[in-house]
């Protein structure tokens, strides 16, 4: 997990949300791609990535030490968990909404085959971070 940060972005190298500065203020103030509407400090905006990566590494799922790295930085941002959680869910599937392909979820029909007609992918379901 690697946070890339320049003076105006912040970008994660596993999920495809973001933080930027705030042009509009005079302030140093930073917002991020999954928290419409609040604007942060620098440090609350990399909070929230790191936030948004503790949540999209499918192998800590069930640590206890992610799940209290995570509460924390989600107490940073002066929300709960459970919220952050529901509004990252949230762009995930606005996400696959906007990009329909075979390898979106969908109902699986009995002989294997997507129940929308369009052929299983193999290895599995599609792994989405976000």
């Amino acid at each position: 997990m690697t946070i890339h940060t320049t003076e105006w972005t912040m970008i994660s190298d596993l999920t495809p949300e973001s933080a930027y500065r705030d042009g509009e203020s005079s302030a140093d103030t930073w917002r991020l791609s999954w928290l419409p509407g609040r604007t942060l400090s620098r440090e609350q905006a990399f909070a929230g990535m790191e936030l948004d990566e503790l949540l999209s590494d499918p192998d800590m799922v069930h640590d206890r030490m992610t799940h209290a790295r995570a509460a924390e930085r989600a107490d940073r941002l002066g929300i709960l968990l459970d919220h952050a959680i529901i509004l990252l869910h949230k762009r995930i599937v606005a996400r696959l909404r906007e990009r329909p392909d075979e390898s979106a979820p969908g109902p699986v029909g009995a002989c294997g085959s997507r129940a929308h007609g369009l052929p299983r992918r193999a290895g599995g379901p599609p792994r989405v971070y976000g």
